[in-house]
C-alpha cells in the first residue's frame, strides 16, 4: 500500500530527525514536496500512525492517507516512475 502522508509541524526549534528517520524505515519512500512524504509498506494506517506519534509534539498536524489509483499533478519523471512502481 502506498500512503500519503502530510504534515505541519509547529514546534521552532524542535528536531523533527526521528520523524524523517521513521518515514524512512517504511519498505520504500519518496520525498517530493517539503512537508509531504509517499511511503509504500504493509502496515494499515493506524500502524503507520503508531510509529509515527512518538516523534510529533500534540500541537502538530499529520494526515494519513491510502493513495489511489486515481492521481494527477505536476512532479518531476522520478516521482512519477515511483509512483506507478508502487501503485501496480
Amino acid at each position: 500500500m502506498v500512503y500519503c502522508i502530510s504534515y505541519d509541524l509547529n514546534k521552532d526549534g524542535k528536531n523533527y530527525e526521528g520523524l524523517i528517520e521513521e518515514l524512512k524505515k517504511s519498505s520504500s519512500w519518496w520525498h517530493f514536496l517539503k512537508s509531504t512524504w509517499l511511503i509504500y509498506t504493509n502496515e494499515t494506517a493506524s500502524q503507520v500512525w503508531t510509529r509515527l506519534e512518538k516523534q510529533v509534539d500534540k500541537d502538530d498536524y499529520i494526515l494519513i492517507i491510502l493513495v489511489s489509483k486515481d492521481y494527477q499533478g505536476w512532479l518531476p519523471k522520478e516521482a512519477w516512475e515511483w509512483i506507478e512502481r508502487y501503485l501496480k
